[in-house]
C-alpha cells in the first residue's frame, strides 16, 4: 500500500516555514497547542465558511510573553479589514475573549491567488455546492492554474459525485508534480463541500517550480518584454504617424492647386483649364470683353451684370406697352368712321 504524505508537513522545517512560531515549557505546551487550534477554527468559521467569504488560505500565529500575533494571508483584504478597520477591531475583540490574552491581528494580501492550492480547493467546493458539473469545474480550474504560471497541477474529487449512490474518485492532472523532491515548491490544499446528498472532498496539488526559481520567474514577469511592452506600442504608433504624414501631403498636392486655379465654381469648359465661360448678356453683345478681363471673370462678373439684364427687360417692357398704345390710337379713327356710316 502506498503511504501518502502531506506535501506541507513533508517540507515544514526544511524548505517551508512553520505555521506556529513560539516556545513554551512542557507544562504550558498542551494549553498553547489547543488555543492555536481554537483560534484557527474560529477564524475559519467566521470568515471562510460564511459571508463575507474572505478567502483566507493561511493563518500564522506567533506568541510572546505579552501578546499573541495572528497573521492572515487572504486574497480579499478589504473584506477582512472592513470600512476604516471596523471588521478587524471586531475580530480582535472576539479573539481576546477567546484566549484571554492580548491579540494583534495583521492582514496580508496574496499576490497570485490562482497559484494558491487552498483557495483553488475552496473555489471548486463552492461550485460543487451549487450543483455544477464536477468534470467541467475541475478542468476549468486546472486550465486557469496552468495559465497563471504553474508547472503542474492535480485535482482530486471524491464522494457521491453527481448524487450517485456509490462514491468514487475523479482526478485531473496537468503538467508534472514532483512530490518526492524537497526543493520543489508544491502547495497542497483541502476543502470540504457539504451537499444535500452527502459530503465531498476536494484535494489540490500545485507545483510552482523550485524554491530558487520562483523568485526569478516573478522578476521576469514584472519586466515588460516583447511586443506587449512599451517598445511594441511605440513602433506601431510610429507607423501610424508616417501614414498620416504621407497621405495628407499627397492629398493636398493633388487636389489643392486645381481648385485654386479655377477661381470659383467649375464651368463647362473653362474651370479645369483655369478659364471661365463667357456670359452672354446685352452688354457683351455691344462691347466684347478683353482677354485679361476674361481670366478674372467668374461668378462675380455674373452678379454685376444681373442688374443690367433687369434694366434691359424693363426698357423692353416699356417699348411693348408704347406699341400697344399707338396701335390702339391708329385703330380708333376707323372705328369712328364706321359708326358715322351706320348713322
Amino acid at each position: 500500500m502506498g503511504q501518502k504524505v502531506s506535501p506541507i508537513g513533508f517540507r515544514t522545517g526544511i524548505t517551508r516555514g512553520w505555521a506556529s512560531r513560539w516556545f513554551a515549557p512542557k507544562s504550558n505546551y498542551g494549553e498553547f497547542l489547543v488555543e492555536d487550534w481554537k483560534i484557527r477554527e474560529f477564524i475559519e468559521n467566521r470568515l471562510n465558511r460564511q459571508p463575507p467569504y474572505a478567502g483566507i488560505s493561511r493563518i500564522e500565529i506567533e506568541r510572546t510573553r505579552e501578546e499573541v500575533k495572528v497573521t492572515l494571508r487572504t486574497a480579499r483584504p478589504g473584506l477582512v479589514i472592513g470600512p476604516r478597520g471596523a471588521e478587524v477591531e471586531k475580530l480582535k475583540d472576539a479573539l481576546e475573549d477567546l484566549s484571554d490574552r492580548r491579540v494583534n491581528v495583521n492582514v496580508m494580501e496574496i499576490s497570485k491567488p490562482d497559484l494558491d492550492a487552498q483557495l483553488a480547493a475552496g473555489s471548486v467546493a463552492e461550485q460543487l455546492k451549487r450543483r455544477a458539473s464536477f468534470r467541467r469545474s475541475i478542468k476549468q480550474r486546472c486550465e486557469m492554474i496552468m495559465q497563471a504560471g504553474a508547472k503542474g497541477v492535480k485535482i482530486e474529487v471524491s464522494g457521491r459525485l453527481g448524487g450517485a449512490e456509490m462514491s468514487r474518485k475523479v482526478k485531473q492532472i496537468m503538467g508534472s508534480i514532483p512530490l518526492h523532491t524537497l526543493d520543489a515548491d508544491v502547495d497542497y490544499g483541502f476543502a470540504e463541500c457539504f451537499a444535500t446528498y452527502g459530503a465531498l472532498g476536494v484535494k489540490v496539488w500545485i507545483y510552482r517550480g523550485l524554491f530558487g526559481e520562483v523568485e526569478q520567474v516573478e522578476s521576469r514577469s514584472s519586466a515588460p518584454t516583447g511586443r506587449g511592452g512599451p517598445g511594441g506600442h511605440a513602433r506601431r504608433g510610429g507607423g501610424g504617424q508616417r501614414q498620416q504624414r504621407g497621405g495628407g501631403a499627397r492629398q493636398q498636392s493633388r487636389g489643392g492647386p486645381r481648385q485654386q486655379k479655377g477661381g470659383g465654381a467649375p464651368a463647362r469648359g473653362g474651370a479645369r483649364r483655369g478659364k471661365s465661360a463667357p456670359v452672354k448678356t446685352a452688354s457683351t453683345k455691344s462691347a466684347p470683353a478683353d482677354t485679361a478681363d476674361r481670366k478674372g471673370a467668374g461668378p462675380v462678373a455674373e452678379k454685376q451684370e444681373k442688374p443690367a439684364d433687369s434694366t434691359t427687360k424693363q426698357q423692353q417692357g416699356e417699348v411693348d406697352t408704347g406699341r400697344q398704345e399707338t396701335g390702339s390710337a391708329v385703330q380708333s379713327p376707323e372705328t369712328s368712321g364706321t359708326e358715322e356710316k351706320k348713322d
